[in-house]
């Protein structure tokens, strides 16, 4: 394959949000170009991509599959990815191996919650896109816009998806759910004034879609038209006598045609008032809105209209078709001749998207960024080998004698019956089920993957990289590599697979053979000396749990492969094992656990099992905000409002005093925890890694990433800051301002697991140490590795905890104080994973933990005791146990409260469903931040915050209360505190008169989650086991 053939090579993926159309627009492509597989008669109804029997029962797509297209001289790879938030990982697998993305959105839906998460998974990979306006015929009859609305509409559309584009490529949001609530609203107090402005708007020639520019299509998927505006540029270019580039340029925006003179014009020189249209309505929408009307309605002036059409554009329709009844068949026979969707989507794409040359050395800094070589004894040969390979990615080099390098995005199973039988030359092909280690399994396992470098060949053998491989280590790196042999290769063609000898750089294939060596995804390449691909990037978290066990405890064995198995097939699926022995499935959202179960009980495990219901995660924390300053000021000059605890042997006395951090902080901690995992690791490649995770945050590539996250700790808690200044004095905010800095400048250990949101600060050196007694010392350990102490102030602190003793003492001093600093870490560790409200882990809390260790008075006495202790079995375990204990007592009296999960809800509904629909959301706790009613339709979006706990069986209580009516997407927001005080009792004069002696109190739901946590995890829980008693009755015995 020279450069001429991969110059007419295309990679592309369809992206879009649910019922959008997709999958119906693929069906189009693959009836025009792929030789026969689908009749253009059942393309949009069959769904050819959705050949699993679950896609076709739900109509949804789940999974991502390709497909290869042949237009004119063009190969085209087509993926078609999933639109269900459920699913979002595979529009990720879809991303990373291509290279253009078509972004479809739905005419009179809009922009919705999905529609932003493909626009930045795009942004992310680098991924050149196309929008594509789908379904513009409900603009006609479903809504009966005029074709000045339907202009306006649609220009509305493009100016929001440019907006969400900038805001990405500006850094402006951290988040999908931060940029949906910020975003613009598709219907405004404005109305009709904005809609006027709208239509004088000059397009900024740095929006990415540009229908001008050719990147933007309006289609109608179902019905198998669709047109970008040079198709009408070329037609009108010589009825008018103009070029057809400036005629391009004229037909989107505020350009209007003077009949008169014969000139493209701007509004303010065109005459006849309101009445000037510009010239997309009237050259476009207008001829487009006769033929729907001359199809749709029997009068005979529309008949004598649509012939007129179809006399003026030259259309060849049969007689046939053009006399049947049915007015969408004559629709479609008039306006698939005229405006054919596939050639005018697939034209876009050629023209538009690039090639893989172009494309890899584009996006070849998001697929293997460049490293900052730390270690200088690397030799010269092994980094010019490592940089040829790089080298040969970037340009696609296809040449027999480059590196071979192929990225897997995910594996996927097919059951061994639907392998082809024979090869590529016709040899016939031995199909045995080599996966799971047994052939029990009939599942084969094929890597979804893309060739990057080289050609790859069946039956030759290749290495096979983990995430974690570092070609310069060598032979420290033998366990994140391994070696396997390819079995076979096939070009994908959606359900079916044709198998070839080999496949050159730039084509997606499949590949059997990887199913022992591959778990989700991995580098495949020729040479130990390549760095692996950086790691793809996921909307959301698996963040639905439920305990699965068999029916019959002897299929366990079953069970586990078949688990196994599943982990493999699907890229998002986590299994893991709980502390109570249970085997978790964690799954992204209702659809995707029941997809997990039924290919558990059908494909994989194929036995009865029985399904816990979900469950929840919760965080535990207490009443206040973070950025009361006397709150900090009690923390640092040690106030008497502490939990005192002392350990059994009496030897070391405890105390504890925490504060809750500033919601900001806290956020910042919590989505850094991977980031924080390899600083305090102290990780080599540590720039990199973080600058390719884009998905979070992105700085100047220039920049230290710890100086970043620095710098993202400070503003949060200068944020936080700020917004509590409204409401003191500026002395005041000063002083909350230093106290937070003196705090930043103590933190010892961050928990649960060292990376989570809580903060454990080393004690105050300043206070004195008694004869009696001695100080642990902690050192503040995290503050140095983020920056905000320099190591020498640490180094200076440990050797002078003790410069008023002798010097043996001190030596005795700082032994002690190392010896229990790593027991004081531990019981912080255990407290923040198990909070005392039920065993959850604790949010937003700082502890400052203080452990003074008796002795006798004098030093011989004091060597003796700490020999003593030395040889005491437990002493650090008893440390260990009392520091948990009084943390988790410290937090039990500041007002504990339970925080949940939340997520944000965006729901489509009828105007005559919204009441049944504020009902569901009622009953569910969740509150309504905002509603939006679509302009010239009847449909309105409705954002809201469901709690996760209340999320389950959301979706069909919402088709069953709006008869099927209205939609519902769920995406993961924030976690939330409850206000409830779960131990709540009427204390206070206000609250006996009102709730009397505690009987006529409202259900607490706090407290009746946090019941039903302990009594899953069997820990003691105080209800009454009799609620309503009544007398007993002896019934009498008769003989």
């Amino acid at each position: 394959m020279g450069d001429t053939e991969r110059r007419k090579m295309r990679n592309i993926c369809i992206l879009a949000h649910v019922d959008h159309g997709k999958t119906t627009l693929a069906d189009h492509l693959i009836a025009a170009y792929s030789g026969g597989l689908l009749h253009r008669k059942q393309a949009g109804r069959l769904r050819f991509m959705d050949y699993l029997d679950e896609e076709q029962r739900r109509a949804i797509t789940m999974k991502s599959s390709s497909i290869s297209l042949q237009f004119i001289d063009h190969s085209i790879n087509l993926i078609d990815s999933p639109g269900h938030i459920d699913f979002c990982s595979e529009v990720s697998t879809a991303a990373r191996l291509s290279d253009g993305a078509l972004v479809l959105v739905d005419a009179v839906e809009g922009v919705h919650i999905q529609t932003h998460a493909v626009l930045r998974q795009a942004w992310i990979e680098k991924v050149t896109p196309c929008l594509v306006l789908n379904k513009i015929d409900r603009l006609i009859y479903e809504l009966k816009l005029s074709p000045m609305e339907a202009y306006i509409r649609l220009q509305r559309i493009v100016h929001e998806v440019n907006g969400i584009v900038s805001a990405y490529k500006s850094e402006k949001y951290l988040s999908d759910v931060d940029s949906i609530l910020a975003g613009p609203s598709t219907a405004t107090a404005e109305g009709e004034a904005e809609d006027e402005s709208l239509e004088l708007v000059e397009d900024d020639e740095e929006d990415t879609f540009q229908p001008q520019k050719g990147n933007v299509a309006f289609v109608c998927a179902l019905d198998g038209w669709g047109f970008c505006i040079n198709k009408f540029a070329e037609f009108y270019a010589s009825k008018l006598g103009a070029s057809a580039v400036a005629l391009q340029k004229a037909l989107w925006g505020p350009r209007y045609y003077n009949p008169k003179t014969k000139m493209i014009v701007g509004k303010k020189a065109i005459g006849g008032g309101g009445k000037a249209r510009p010239m997309f309505v009237q050259f476009v929408l207008e001829p487009l809105w006769q033929v729907y009307e001359g199809a749709l309605e029997s009068d005979g002036d529309n008949k004598v209209m649509l012939e007129k059409v179809i006399r003026s554009f030259n259309l060849s329709v049969p007689a046939r078709e053009l006399q049947n009844k049915d007015s969408k068949v004559l629709l479609q026979a008039v306006l698939s001749r005229w405006l054919p969707l596939s050639e005018a989507i697939l034209s876009m794409v050629v023209k538009c998207m690039p090639d893989p040359i172009e494309a890899q050395s584009i996006r070849i800094e998001r697929l293997i960024p460049k490293r900052v070589l730390v270690d200088n004894g690397v030799s010269s040969d092994v980094l010019a080998e490592v940089n040829a390979v790089r080298q040969s990615i970037e340009t696609c080099n296809c040449s027999a004698e480059a590196p071979i390098v192929a990225f897997v995005s995910k594996m996927f199973a097919v059951p061994s019956k639907m392998l082809p039988q024979r090869g590529p030359n016709g040899e016939v092909l031995s199909n045995y089920a080599d996966e799971g280690g047994s052939g029990e399994s009939d599942e084969c396992f094929l890597a979804f993957a893309r060739i990057f470098s080289g050609v790859l060949s069946a039956g030759q053998k290749i290495f096979v990289l983990s995430s974690l491989y570092d070609p310069l280590k060598g032979e420290s790196m033998q366990r994140h590599v391994q070696e396997a042999e390819l079995h076979s290769l096939y070009l994908m063609m959606g359900q079916g697979l044709k198998p070839v000898s080999s496949a050159k750089a730039g084509n997606i294939v499949a590949i059997r053979g990887l199913g022992q060596h591959i778990l989700k995804s991995a580098t495949l390449s020729s040479t130990r000396y390549c760095w692996p691909f950086s790691s793809m990037v996921f909307q959301v978290s698996p963040t639905l749990r439920v305990a699965i066990e068999p029916s019959d405890p002897a299929d366990m064995g079953a069970l586990m492969q078949g688990l196994r198995l599943l982990n493999r097939a699907d890229p998002f699926v986590e299994v893991t094992v709980s502390s109570r022995g249970e085997q978790v499935l964690a799954a992204a959202g209702e659809v995707h656990l029941e997809r997990c179960i039924k290919d558990l009980k059908e494909r994989f495990a194929r036995v009865s099992l029985e399904v816990s219901p979900p469950l929840v995660s919760y965080k535990e924390t207490i009443e206040g905000e973070g950025s009361n300053a006397i709150e900090c000021l009690k923390l640092l000059t040690g106030s008497s409002d502490f939990v005192e605890k002392t350990t059994p042997n009496g030897k070391c006395t405890i105390r504890v005093q925490v504060m809750k951090l500033p919601s900001a902080l806290t956020k910042v901690l919590d989505d850094s925890s991977d980031l924080l995992g390899d600083i305090l690791d102290g990780k080599p490649g540590l720039k990199v890694k973080y600058f390719q995770r884009e998905g979070e945050k992105c700085v100047d590539k220039d920049d230290n990433p710890i100086e970043a996250l620095k710098k993202r700790i400070l503003d949060a808690v200068e944020t936080e800051i700020e917004n509590s200044s409204e409401n003191i004095e500026k002395d005041k905010a000063e002083k909350c301002r230093n106290l937070w800095f003196q705090i930043m400048r103590r933190i010892w250990a961050l928990g649960p697991r060292h990376v989570g949101p809580n903060v454990l600060l080393v004690p105050d050196v300043k206070q004195e140490i008694s004869d009696c007694s001695i100080l642990v010392h902690g050192l503040p350990h995290v503050s140095e590795k983020l920056g905000f102490v320099d190591s020498s102030v640490t180094k200076c602190r440990k050797e002078g905890l003790s410069s008023e003793e002798s010097l043996a003492t001190a030596s005795l001093l700082s032994k002690e104080a190392e010896n229990y600093g790593s027991s004081v870490v531990s019981g912080f560790q255990l407290a923040t994973a198990a909070g005392p409200l039920c065993d959850e882990p604790m949010w937003g809390l700082a502890f400052l933990v203080e452990v003074h260790v008796t002795h006798g008075v004098h030093k011989s006495d004091l060597a003796k005791d700490l020999s003593d202790q030395a040889n005491q079995y437990g002493v650090t375990g008893q440390i260990m146990t009392a520091v948990k204990e009084a943390c988790r007592a410290a937090v039990l009296q500041k007002k504990p409260r339970l925080v949940e999960a939340m997520y944000l809800c965006e729901l489509i509904t009828p105007t005559e469903f919204l009441n049944p629909t504020y009902a569901v959301l009622g009953r569910r706790r969740a509150p309504v931040l905002k509603e939006e009613m679509h302009e010239g339709s009847p449909l309105f979006t409705v954002h809201a915050y469901v709690p996760v706990a209340e999320s389950f069986g959301f979706a069909d209580e919402l088709r069953k209360k709006t008869s099927g009516a209205s939609s519902g997407l769920l995406v993961f927001s924030h976690w939330q505190t409850l206000k409830e005080d779960p131990f709540f009792v009427p204390k206070t004069e206000e609250e006996i008169e009102e709730y009397g002696d505690g009987s006529s109190v409202p259900p607490n739901t706090a407290r009746k989650l946090i019941d039903a946590v302990r009594r899953r995890k069997g820990l003691p829980v105080e209800e009454k086991v009799v609620q309503h008693a009544t007398k007993q009755r002896t019934l009498a015995r008769k003989v």
